[in-house]
């Protein structure tokens, strides 16, 4: 039986012809968490994957682009940031009706709720938030000309583009008039850093993002890199800090994990490691959690116009509408002088 968005029958033939020891029958499950694009696991009784598609309906330009998230996720393959092993990419749409990118199956633990995080012991979830901190710190000192991301993105202008990039993606996936977008996106070009640093940025980074070893409290690889490019890396420390509040609780689709009641380390002990191990200075930090607010809220906002069309998969998608003021006013409260 096929899963939604996914054609099993075509993906044997396909397979057949490019992977060698090929079992000769797949088996697909739709993987929980994704809430753009679409993430399965394959078996065929000899190899275990993950292939990645972009979501039903239309597509935004730029977005969900598996090329680019494929090469990152190759690129880095080398290095200590843990990834996925990359298998292949397909950029023929006559095979399932889309481009699609395939990794080995990564083994291990995802805490994608506050139940997720109960499991573990006091020290593990300290250790966890530590982690996700550090992690964050290799990526962003990876030199993109060494593993050959050089071209990858122009850094130059990210953050201007950022800020054009989520205001036209509002324009397109909007399902109200709010006057908020406006009036944040207005801010953020006001509160502009003059300065930024140039590093791979993940985009989407956040605790359910990464798998956790099996047997260890270590990240045993970052998953999700369809936002993927260069630019400024603390546009990944504020989207960090904007998923470690509850705020985004309707957006995740889960119950979130609250300060006070657990033992992960809290916002501003998580600012201080990056700081401490990165070496980068953080005073323009407000801008960069409005921003994060910003993008996350048009995120919401896609998210919403989706599952209003019938267009998503699987569960969690509900509430993510009801997250787009709340961050917006965020955003705006975050740069009121």
């Amino acid at each position: 039986m096929n899963p939604p968005g996914l054609d099993l029958a075509a993906l044997h033939r396909f397979f057949a012809q490019r992977v060698p020891d090929y079992g000769g029958e797949l088996d697909a499950q739709l993987l929980a968490g994704g809430k753009s694009n679409l993430t399965y696991r394959l078996r065929d009784g000899v190899h275990d994957w993950v292939l990645r598609r972009p979501p039903l309906g239309t597509l935004t330009p730029s977005a969900h682009d598996m090329a680019r998230e494929y090469r990152v996720v190759a690129a880095l393959g080398p290095t200590r940031v843990p990834v996925a092993p990359a298998m292949l990419l397909c950029e023929d749409t006559s095979v399932i009706g889309v481009p699609f990118a395939v990794t080995a199956f990564v083994p291990g633990r995802v805490i994608q709720s506050a139940e997720d995080a109960a499991r573990l012991s006091p020290d593990e979830q300290r250790q966890c938030g530590e982690e996700l901190v550090d992690r964050l710190c290799q990526l962003h000192a990876v030199d993109p000309a060494a593993v050959g991301l050089d071209n990858f993105g122009r850094a130059e202008g990210y953050l201007e583009r950022q800020i054009r990039r989520w205001m036209d993606q509002w324009e397109r996936v909007h399902t109200r008039e709010l006057a908020e977008p406006v009036e944040l996106a207005g801010r953020l070009r006001l509160a502009l850093p003059t300065r930024g640093d140039r590093s791979v940025v993940h985009g989407d980074y956040r605790l359910d993002n990464v798998i956790l070893a099996p047997d260890r409290l270590e990240i045993a690889a970052i998953v999700d890199w369809e936002m993927c490019t260069l630019g400024d890396p603390l546009a990944d420390l504020g989207l960090a800090l904007v998923y470690w509040d509850p705020l985004t609780e309707p957006v995740l689709g889960v119950k979130h994990i609250r300060s006070g009641e657990n033992f992960f380390p809290r916002a501003d002990a998580l600012i201080e490691r990056y700081s401490r191990q990165s070496g980068r200075a953080l005073a323009d930090l407000d801008f960069y959690v409005a921003l994060g607010l910003f993008k996350l809220a048009v995120i919401a906002e896609g998210i919403h116009q989706r599952y209003q069309a019938g267009l998503t998969v699987g569960d969690g998608f509900a509430t993510t509408g009801d997250a787009v003021l709340p961050l917006l006013h965020a955003g705006i409260d975050r740069l009121s002088a």
